[in-house]
């Protein structure tokens, strides 16, 4: 192996371990809190989770050990599954960050109304069609035998090995990434454009406030002041970092992937493996991503997994005095007798 390539299969198994625990972490929050397993948006991110779990023990594996050994692990119908697996988890992951965009933005620019236009029920029907979307691609590949160990990506995925079928797909490949990747990078935009658009239209409104109070405190301390105006800046850039992190992660992440797969299919500009690998890897790190960006750096999960904590901690200590007590009564016991 040359030193790109222990380089990158370091990176697969940091993404592959960091995804595991981040996604567990957040699968035991929402298992433990009842409040966020009430709430509509918890079914997307347990989705999005469950996604993200299977990824990394399924598709990271076998892509580590592609770069290692540079040939297909497995035989071919382990290959042909993981290859399924692979289209499928990326186009739910997709769809539901979009499900997750659109929850957003109907509570934001419809709050009143909120609870009527996004029931559980509603989300059910989502996530439905997220399945359905995303099952109908790998069907057709697998059906059509495109699916297979692709050495630019190391990787069991999309893949055509007969000439007499490149026209098809190319086809296939074009629709299958406008439909999934350009598709939800519409509704995200869209959705969370819109919700910029009306939090800062209540920054705004709160700044004029702020400032005709402060105006009425003639004598309000000028340390006072500097914290209210520093805080109104804090307001207007938090609703900006919160959707440029959302929007930002998914083309970051998913983009260059996508892009090369494009590419590829022109037959005309080389491609490095490396950078096939690497494009990959970046659409590993999705999976790594996402519980920070849309669960574990949340209040609400924050609050749940220090309870977490706090009660194994509290068990642990209450498990230790029991022990010691025992220990103190059975040496009493003994000089007794």
């Amino acid at each position: 192996m040359s030193i790109w390539e222990v380089i990158l299969a370091f990176v697969v198994v940091v993404l592959m371990l960091v995804a595991l625990l981040a996604n567990v972490l957040v699968l035991m929050c929402f298992l433990y809190s009842a409040d966020i397993r009430k709430q509509v948006p918890g079914l997307f991110i347990l989705n999005l989770t469950f996604c993200n779990l299977l990824m990394s023990v399924s598709n990271m594996p076998l892509t580590l050990a592609g770069i290692i050994y540079k040939s297909q692990p497995g035989g071919d119908q382990i290959c042909h599954i993981v290859g399924f697996l692979e289209t499928f988890l990326t186009t739910n992951s997709m769809l539901s960050m979009a499900a997750l965009s659109i929850d957003r933005w109907i509570a934001v620019v419809f709050p009143l109304s909120y609870h009527s236009k996004m029931r559980y029920r509603d989300a059910a029907l989502i996530l439905s069609y997220t399945w359905l979307h995303s099952v109908s691609f790998p069907i057709v590949a697998a059906s059509l035998s495109w699916v297979g160990f692709h050495h630019l990506y190391a990787s069991c995925t999309l893949y055509n090995k007969r000439p007499e079928d490149r026209t098809q797909f190319v086809i296939f490949t074009g629709v299958f990434h406008t439909l999934s990747f350009l598709l939800s990078l519409i509704v995200l935009c869209f959705t969370y454009l819109k919700v910029l658009k009306v939090a800062r239209f209540h920054c705004k409104r709160i700044d004029v406030i702020t400032m005709q109070t402060l105006v009425l405190l003639v004598d309000i301390h000028p340390s006072v002041r500097e914290r209210c105006l520093e805080e109104q800046k804090r307001r207007r850039q938090r609703a900006t970092k919160k959707i440029s992190t959302f929007i930002g992660t998914f083309i970051l992440c998913f983009a260059p992937y996508v892009i090369t797969r494009l590419v590829e299919l022109s037959s005309v500009v080389y491609i490095s493996s490396h950078w096939g690998i690497i494009s990959k890897c970046l659409a590993y790190s999705k999976a790594v991503s996402d519980p920070f960006v849309y669960s574990l750096l949340r209040h609400q999960y924050k609050k749940t997994w220090k309870d977490i904590i706090n009660k194994v901690l509290k068990r642990s200590s209450i498990n230790s005095s029991a022990l010691t007590s025992e220990s103190h009564n059975r040496n009493i016991s003994q000089l007794n007798e």
